[in-house]
């Protein structure tokens, strides 16, 4: 096991946050490790604006958690596989509970920009999978932990944070969707749309782990408001919202154990 591994596995901790576009500003600024992803040799380097491309280590609330701040996504070329390299390191180091957090466009016209929604399910759209080339058989039933959606819901309420539930439908991107491709996603019975997420759910429920997952609101999607989609409004919106999805944070990580 390498150094950075051993690093990973020696903050005992049993959770990991992955952070989504303009979402780093949720990890807390006080002392703790960091560790690039170019540390290890299975994780390619971020190229996105806004994911730093490194795991930190912090307490929130008293309770250790490991930051995942940026992600590998399909639309930079890479493969489902190396997309989802980060949760089986954050395997190997015995995180147990994955919370996963995107930016993404909301597919409801009463789920304003700038709220937070908690995924119930998801559409897997991006025509692939991690477990491709073995017979991984993973129910998906369950992806998304009812224990854990039941602490976070508790948790909003006595946050104060405005928390809708949803299903998200992921895609490859990079580009953004069409009104059509809206219709039929809303068809479909997704409320909000993204590019990632769904791929690391994939890789975490075939390792056992139970995963929560939450997409910060940033835009309505195309064909629904008409201002034109930008990623510098996705950094903007997701900044803006850290802070709420920071409060729930530490209102429910006390409560979730395992």
């Amino acid at each position: 096991m390498s150094d950075a591994h051993q690093r990973l596995r020696d903050w005992n901790t049993q959770t990991a946050i992955v952070l989504g576009s303009g979402l780093g500003s949720i990890v807390p600024a006080s002392h703790g490790d960091m560790i690039p992803y170019s540390d290890y040799e299975e994780i390619p380097a971020p190229t996105v604006p806004g994911h730093a491309g490194r795991f930190v280590l912090r307490e929130v609330g008293g309770v250790r958690v490991i930051f995942a701040q940026g992600r590998i996504h399909l639309y930079e070329g890479h493969s489902a596989s190396d997309v989802a390299a980060s949760v089986r390191i954050l395997a190997e180091a015995r995180v147990r509970n994955l919370i996963l957090t995107n930016a993404a466009g909301s597919a409801n016209p009463e789920f304003a920009p700038g709220s937070w929604m908690m995924i119930t399910d998801h559409l897997n759209l991006t025509g692939t999978s991690p477990l491709l080339g073995s017979p991984q058989f993973v129910d998906m039933t369950t992806t998304y932990s009812k224990r854990l959606r039941e602490r976070f819901a508790q948790a909003a309420v006595k946050a104060g944070v405005l928390l809708h539930e949803g299903v998200y439908a992921g895609l490859s991107g990079p580009q953004y969707e069409t009104p059509a491709e809206v219709r039929m996603i809303q068809t479909l019975g997704a409320q909000a749309i993204g590019m990632s997420t769904v791929l690391e759910a994939i890789q975490a429920r075939a390792l056992g782990l139970d995963v929560a997952a939450f997409s910060c609101l940033t835009n309505f999607a195309a064909g629904i408001s008409q201002t034109a989609l930008s990623h510098e409004e996705v950094l903007e919106t997701g900044k803006a919202a850290a802070a709420e999805f920071g409060r729930l944070l530490a209102a429910a990580l006390p409560t979730l154990g395992r």
